[in-house]
């Protein structure tokens, strides 16, 4: 990790596009002001891993089901399209 010491109003360049400036220092607390490109996203850390809880139960509610499963569903279609060929 690296660490860096800034002073309100000093910057921090990451890359060529992204821009983290000191905003305001306040006690513990410090504002920090985030200039990125648009299809960078930019979230606090807890924000972020909520978003990837979601996506990771979202991706599970949509899981493939079992083969065996699978299976049986088309074997049901296949008796579904025979009865209407009837």
């Amino acid at each position: 990790m690296l660490v860096l010491s800034r002073r309100k109003d000093e910057t921090i360049m990451i890359g060529d596009d992204v821009e983290i400036t000191i905003v305001d220092i306040k006690g513990d607390t410090v504002r920090v002001g985030i200039s990125a490109p648009r299809n960078v996203t930019v979230h606090r850390k807890e924000i972020y891993e909520a978003i990837q809880r979601e996506n990771i139960a979202a991706a599970q509610q949509h899981a493939v089901p079992n083969p065996a499963a699978l299976g049986g569903i088309a074997a049901l279609l296949k008796g579904k399209k025979q009865e209407d060929k009837k």
